[in-house]
């Protein structure tokens, strides 16, 4: 959520930066919401000041021993008056609240200007894609022999599912294995198990729930959602909590299933992993001082992209422009791995600094060198997407036999195997 006073300072730069990300702020609607505050407040200041007046003058007439009735008569209405005042502002207030939580962040200044995907920029990329010298398959074509199975998952819960057996059942697992490991022993993130599900008020902490509730799967008859990503859950740890200076930075690491309802997606990706109701992510977290989050923001980025480097896996890494950018997220890298089977990068991590946006939202805070409460950033990124890293293994290693060769850093992981051979048989 953005800071009232920022709008309050200068609503036009405020309106001309969130244009640049293709949102319109309903400027009138903030100048009509600010008037009526404002005049409650004006009104509420002069009715305070009568009734300090008038109970001076109460006092000074029950010391003289005088009759005070009509004062005191007096005094009580406007308290009356007082209390209806004190509800009409907290009304204004709460349709202030309401206003400000659907708005999104400030792009940064050097986020590129653009209005969709076609606009990012590009940061660096890693690796050569292969060489093939046969006809390369995509990853359904090769998961089919392998254990990958979407006929199954179809009969059990539709579109949009898959069923994994044996080897490639396996190799999902090793490669989450892997990448808590790297990012717990070598990048200094601390591993954390947290719920499935969140509350509203958890959602609405790291986005908005009221525009995005629709993307979510809702527990029915309860308050609570199951999570897209465990950003949901893990930034949610410090909600309504002030940490101690020397508590920062925490970095999270946390392994979960994923749930998407994917609206709007109608006929994208409808083949295959890449975009599914139920996945698996490794999820980066960090909670920071304000003045490191830009310097942790590239930290963090390098972390998932090490992911891949290890794996021997070509990506590239993508500034999003102004217009591609996510809700709650100040500036965005999405590092994206090649896939031969689609002759394409496709995102595999997306790696974002709030800035102090979520954190306001969960009045998530830090008591500064002043030892004052302030405003915590919070970052996030995936570590990578299990799913599509396992897409990528599958693509990228694949033989001509039909089988898969397995990167040398999960064989470890897969109790020193090194390829998955295509099996005859249904299991």
């Amino acid at each position: 959520m953005l800071d009232i006073n920022t709008l309050r300072a200068d609503v036009q730069m405020v309106a001309q930066r969130l244009a640049d990300r293709g949102y319109t702020l309903d400027t009138a609607q903030f100048a009509a919401l600010e008037s009526e505050r404002k005049a409650i407040q004006i009104e509420t200041q002069e009715l305070q000041a009568k009734r300090n007046a008038l109970s001076k003058q109460i006092g000074q007439l029950k010391a003289k021993k005088e009759d005070a009735s009509a004062l005191m008569a007096e005094v009580n209405a406007r308290a009356e008056q007082l209390k209806s005042l004190e509800t009409r502002l907290e009304d204004v207030q709460r349709r202030l609240n309401e206003f400000l939580m659907v708005i999104p962040n400030l792009p940064q200044a050097s986020v590129p200007l653009g209005k969709s995907a076609d606009d990012n920029v590009e940061v660096r990329r890693f690796g050569e894609p292969r060489k093939f010298d046969f006809a390369v398959k995509d990853h359904v074509d090769i998961g089919a022999a392998l254990g990958l199975d979407f006929d199954t998952a179809g009969k059990i819960a539709g579109a949009r599912f898959s069923v994994l057996r044996g080897g490639v059942a396996r190799l999902h697992r090793a490669i989450a294995q892997f990448m808590l490991d790297v990012h717990t022993a070598e990048h200094g993130y601390t591993e954390v198990y947290a719920p499935y599900m969140v509350t509203g008020e958890c959602a609405d902490g790291v986005s908005s729930l009221a525009k995005f509730k629709d993307d979510l799967f809702k527990i029915e008859g309860r308050d609570l959602y199951l999570i897209p990503t465990a950003e949901y859950p893990v930034t949610n740890f410090v909600r309504d909590q002030i940490l101690a200076l020397n508590e920062l930075p925490l970095k999270l690491v946390c392994h979960t299933p994923c749930f998407r309802s994917e609206a709007g997606s109608y006929g994208k990706d409808t083949r295959g992993m890449i975009r599914q109701h139920q996945f698996d992510k490794v999820e980066l977290v960090q909670i920071i001082h304000p003045e490191k989050s830009s310097a942790g923001h590239e930290e963090l980025t390098a972390h998932a992209e090490a992911i891949l480097k290890k794996l021997g896996l070509p990506y590239r890494t993508m500034t999003l422009c102004t217009g591609d950018m996510g809700f709650s997220a100040a500036k965005t890298y999405d590092i994206e791995v090649w896939l031969p089977g689609q002759s394409a990068y496709r995102e595999i991590s997306s790696c974002s600094n709030f800035e102090s946006f979520q954190a306001r939202r969960m009045q998530a805070r830090f008591r500064n060198d002043k030892n004052k409460p302030e405003l915590v950033h919070t970052l996030n990124g995936s570590g990578l997407a299990v799913g599509r890293t396992l897409v990528a293994v599958l693509e990228n290693y694949q033989r001509a036999d039909g089988g898969v060769d397995i990167p040398a850093a999960l064989q470890p992981y897969m109790a020193g195997l090194k390829a998955l051979e295509p099996s005859r048989q249904g299991w």
